[in-house]
């Protein structure tokens, strides 16, 4: 009969590759975030931002834009315009946008 494999040790060490996974996820958002400009923000604004990002992902023509405006950012261009501000950020985080300002 062959040796019985250690179950437990290996558990133990794919719960540890997660953890390590996460915390590079992590890590990666911040560098994410510093790289975008988005850590000039105060945490109230980039949460009310992240927040209203989550809410308009949910139509798939605001996401296509982002993702391409998210390539191209990658790619080495710019996701900024020229006053540092994202442009076409979406249609229904805009709409959301004026509404806010608006009241």
């Amino acid at each position: 009969m062959r040796k019985p494999q250690d179950i437990d040790a290996e558990i133990k060490a794919r719960k540890d590759q997660i953890k390590t996974l996460k915390l590079l996820r992590i890590r990666q958002f911040g560098e994410l975030v510093v790289a975008t400009g988005a850590d000039g923000l105060d945490h109230e604004v980039l949460a009310g931002v992240l927040l209203a990002a989550v809410e308009a992902s949910k139509q798939p023509e605001t996401l296509e834009v982002w993702r391409r405006k998210g390539a191209e950012f990658f790619r080495g261009g710019s996701a900024r315009g020229a006053d540092g501000a994202a442009d076409d950020i979406g249609p229904s985080f805009e709409a959301d946008h004026h509404r806010a300002a608006a009241g």
